[in-house]
């Protein structure tokens, strides 16, 4: 971070970090009132901003022990910039005390702590419970590791438009560095985070800002030509984006979702990216009308799940601290729910998806287990064996397992199945 810090950007800092900390709301949603309020800030001084309070979301209980005994979002941040970012005393010497810049100095001469596997982890205690049921200290700590990283940012070549290839040439040709995603066909990682929104590849609709564990989901689904297709829980429609290209904006893709703003974005989206064949439907529950109708009818329907976001604390580290039992119980409940009701839109020799950026059983097999043992007509199918076919070679599985320090993806979990004829 070669940066000067001033003492305003640990002032604003520490304003925003106090605000996300009530964990009202994302942390993404918190940050972005924030900056609407501060329009004076400069893009450097909202990088550094955001950069800082999600270093202090991400590594919380390791900063609140380092911050003891008077722990203050402004101490927080100023342990995030000396522990985790490696800030020297003569980049914080502007912005600090005197007071300030001696407990920063006993801060790096303190010998490492004696750290809880929680703590060690950054997880809730009750989430450490969970995992520790079905995983070894040493990989439950891999993983914290994985997901307490920040996440690169991956985009998806609209096949419609562009080619991977030439999309690479034009990053390079722009000074982007960009390389081909491991597993994803469409996939590109970048190595910076450039803002994309005005850059033309992104206004022209032949790229999507899209995690390659999310474009994979749509490769175990494989729509094809002239298909019926059901995304029943589209959102904003990412995914709506990818199966429509796989599909070559033929047949009839359906977006369900239940709010009305996220389909709303859907719309343009699909526009620019040159699809005809979505059709964005909200429904108010898995029991609509519109659900009914096409009961039986469907080739091929994707439910990627409401739930805890627990694979997707890369890019949202607040989610450990805002999800709690009762949430995830809640959670479990709706999902089963959408299970069943999706499944009932599947013909004979058709293939159903379910899927879930967590990392709970609870919310991942025992669903699909707890559903397949109440609908004999449905198989599992591998899910290592439908991405081969398709030349994605990955060890994930039968069911689907991605998880950022292996495949270097968020942390996603999907089933395929078949309905038998």
């Amino acid at each position: 971070m070669n940066i000067r810090i001033t003492p305003g950007m640990i002032d604003d800092a520490a304003t925003a970090l106090k605000k996300l900390l009530s964990f009202n709301q994302p942390a993404d949603a918190v940050l972005s009132a924030f900056f609407h309020e501060r329009r004076a800030l400069g893009g450097r001084e909202r990088g550094f901003i955001a950069e800082t309070v999600y270093a202090v979301l991400r590594r919380r209980r390791l900063l609140e022990r380092l911050a003891q005994p008077m722990v203050t979002p402004r101490r927080l941040i100023l342990a995030a910039l000396t522990r985790i970012n490696g800030l020297s005393q003569r980049q914080l010497a502007e912005a600090v005390t005197a007071e300030e810049a001696e407990w920063l100095g006993g801060l790096r001469a303190q010998p490492e702590l004696a750290l809880g596997l929680a703590e060690q982890a950054d997880f809730p205690d009750w989430l450490i419970e969970r995992l520790r049921a079905r995983l070894s200290e040493e990989e439950l700590l891999q993983l914290a590791r994985g997901l307490n990283q920040s996440a690169p940012l991956d985009l998806r070549v609209n096949s419609l438009k562009a080619t991977r290839e030439a999309v690479l040439s034009r990053l390079a040709a722009d000074g982007i560095e960009a390389q081909a995603c491991r597993y994803a066909p469409l996939g590109i990682r970048l190595k910076s985070k450039p803002a994309l929104a005005r850059h033309p590849l992104y206004l022209e609709g032949a790229v999507e800002v899209q995690d390659e564990g999310s474009q994979l989901l749509g490769c175990l689904l494989a729509p094809k030509r002239g298909e019926m297709v059901v995304d029943f829980c589209a959102g904003a429609g990412g995914k709506t984006l990818l199966l429509g290209a796989m599909m070559r904006s033929t047949g009839r893709l359906y977006a369900f979702d239940v709010a009305d703003k996220r389909l709303a974005r859907l719309k343009p989206r699909a526009a620019r990216a040159g699809l005809s064949n979505v059709h964005p439907v909200r429904i108010a529950s898995e029991n609509d009308a519109h659900v009914k109708r096409l009961t039986g009818k469907i080739d091929r329907v994707l439910v990627d799940a409401p739930c805890s976001g627990l694979g997707t604390l890369r890019r949202n580290p607040d989610l450990k601290w805002r999800q709690t039992p009762d949430s995830v119980l809640e959670l479990a409940q709706k999902q089963r729910d959408i299970l069943a009701a999706a499944a009932r839109l599947v013909k004979p020799g058709g293939r159903l998806v379910y899927a879930t950026c967590s990392i709970l059983p609870e919310e991942n097999e025992l669903i699909v287990d707890a559903f397949l043992a109440g609908h004999s007509g449905f198989r599992r199918l591998s899910a290592a064996a439908l991405l081969a076919e398709q030349g994605i070679k990955i060890d994930c599985g039968d069911d689907m397992r991605l998880l950022p320090h292996v495949h270097g993806t968020d942390g996603f979990y999907a089933v395929a199945m078949e309905r038998q004829a």
